[in-house]
């Protein structure tokens, strides 16, 4: 796997400039706080260095605590626990690698990111671009996709005139602005209705404004821009709120691309953790939650395989989409009612990409992709899977792969082709769009197939027509709340539970940070675990 590879690389380079540096720590029991003294064994000066105050004590019991799930929000959360003093973890993870929906693999010559491919936001205002930045996996000059590379090319083989495109192009990014400004707006009721009438309502009102001549290839951009917007939700548009588009927070930078993989930023947080507190292909099958009685733990989590592990505090970072399809029989008892309608009322979508490795390509490397000008009439019948294919583009640091997006329940539908059927379906459509029935025919495809796959049940989540902010804060709420005298059991973390970074690895990595904190806090507050509920 690409992931041990790149950890071995990495896993030894810690720490080296102190091998001849003599350390002692001595612990102001009681306070949460650590004074360390490092001297280098040829100098009589010492160094002082000053531990966060949220160290627990560590002269007091620490709970016990359960992550279902190893993806970057559970790490993230289990690497917290263990940078304040909590080690007294476990974490479940159903399948047998670590990342949830960062997943890197080989394909040729390059590294194809089936989930997460880029840092959203290449600043240090995105605690995943610091992460990657300390593990020395980013070097100037970032890679940044260029968007203005590519051409728009119609189902009748022809490339748009890229002035056309160009201005189309942006006149699109101009409504998509308009659109996120509606979240802004101070009104009683949001109802301006789905995504998809609010741009196409505003893609006529700008079509009057190019001349005629341009009028049916700038009509052509615009509505294949709506499906590449699909890739960005992995839904329909007409089941995306207008209102809350422009709930996301956008962090500067750009997207910045991880050469060697996103799977490395997982390294620094899998290398601290103690051993073996990971545990592979442990699929939970029930977690029990309100259990009472001084000899009783206060949750279990119950694996497919039999085994059982006691809790005091159970977080949990699986996706939305096993949330939707599980949560009736996951918990035990059930979940509050406010809970399930968060889980019913937030939108899941699917997206998946397809690579496809040629022996000889057809393209000129670095001269942008393939951009598929659907026009409204061919987007209105969905019968074919393709029909949700936006993008295929060139794979940066290969010239032999190509990568085709596709979003929405078309991805779902591809999942069931076999890969010769995926092939001949893209295949075909690359020869229409390019007006070249000759292209070659890829010699190797690799896909994701994140929607059937029992342990995601899709991509991420996004806004739907009837989700709100306050849900998104309803799954992040613990149970019992914040309110209830017992502490709580129950901890939520992942993309889903972060309002204004959902459906992004920085949002999912935050959340794990949240909930490790508020265990954190707990423990303080507590003097340690919490104590047994007594039975009713």
């Amino acid at each position: 796997m690409i992931f041990q590879k790149i950890f071995k690389t990495w896993s030894n380079y810690r720490f080296q400039q102190y091998r001849y540096f003599s350390i002692s720590a001595t612990f102001n029991k009681g306070k949460g706080t650590c004074t360390k003294e490092i001297t280098p064994t040829n100098s009589p000066t010492p160094y002082h260095c000053m531990v966060e105050p949220c160290y627990v004590d560590p002269c007091k019991p620490t709970p016990t605590v359960v992550i279902i799930g190893a993806g970057i929000a559970g790490l993230s959360a289990a690497h917290r626990l263990v940078q304040c003093g909590i080690r007294n973890f476990t974490v479940l993870e159903a399948t047998d690698r670590p990342g949830g929906r960062i997943h890197s693999c080989w394909i040729g010559d390059i590294v194809a990111e089936m989930g997460a491919q880029y840092i959203e936001g290449g600043c240090i205002a995105n605690p995943v671009f610091t992460l990657a930045a300390q593990e020395g996996l980013l070097k100037p000059p970032l890679q940044r996709p260029d968007l203005n590379k590519g051409l728009f090319y119609t189902s009748d083989g022809r490339a748009i005139d890229l002035p056309i495109s160009i201005t189309a192009y942006h006149t699109f990014r101009q409504i998509e602005q308009q659109a996120a400004s509606l979240f802004s707006l101070e009104c009683i009721e949001r109802d301006h209705g789905s995504l998809l009438s609010f741009m196409a309502a505003r893609i006529q009102q700008e079509l009057g404004n190019f001349p005629p001549q341009q009028r049916y290839d700038a009509a052509r951009v615009l509505y294949g821009m709506t499906n590449c917007c699909r890739c960005r939700y992995g839904d329909d548009l007409s089941l995306v709120s207008a209102d809350y588009f422009g709930s996301y927070i956008e962090i500067p930078g750009g997207n910045v691309r991880i050469p060697l993989g996103f799977v490395g930023v997982l390294a620094p947080l899998l290398r601290d953790l103690p051993d073996c507190a990971v545990r592979y292909c442990k699929a939970v099958q029930q977690i029990r939650w309100n259990q009472s009685g001084e000899n009783s733990p206060r949750a279990v989590v119950s694996c497919c395989d039999g085994d059982e592990f006691p809790a005091d505090y159970v977080l949990v970072t699986v996706s939305l989409g096993v949330l939707k399809s599980q949560a009736s029989t996951l918990f035990c008892p059930n979940l509050p009612c406010e809970k399930l309608e968060a889980i019913s009322k937030l939108g899941f979508g699917n997206v998946n990409k397809i690579f496809l490795e040629y022996n000889r390509p057809f393209w000129v490397w670095r001269e942008g992709g393939i951009r598929l000008a659907w026009s409204a009439e061919e987007l209105e019948d969905r019968s074919e899977w393709v029909k949700g294919l936006s993008t295929i583009e060139e794979m940066p640091g290969s010239q032999h792969v190509l990568c085709a997006w596709v979003a929405g329940p078309e991805a779902a539908t591809m999942e069931s082709c076999s890969d010769d059927e995926v092939a001949n379906s893209v295949s075909l459509v690359l020869r229409q769009f390019t007006g070249d029935p000759s292209l070659p025919y890829p010699s190797n495809v690799l896909r994701s197939k994140w929607c059937t796959d029992p342990y995601f049940c899709g991509a991420y989540s996004y806004m739907g027509l009837q989700s709100t902010v306050p849900y998104q804060c309803e799954l992040a709420t613990p149970v019992p709340g914040v309110c209830d005298p017992n502490p709580p059991v129950l901890l939520f973390a992942g993309e889903a539970t972060s309002p204004g970074q959902h459906s992004t690895a920085h949002g999912a990595r935050l959340s794990g940070i949240r909930e490790a904190e508020r265990i954190l806090q707990l423990t303080k507050r507590l003097g340690g675990p919490p104590k047994p509920q007594p039975n009713v």
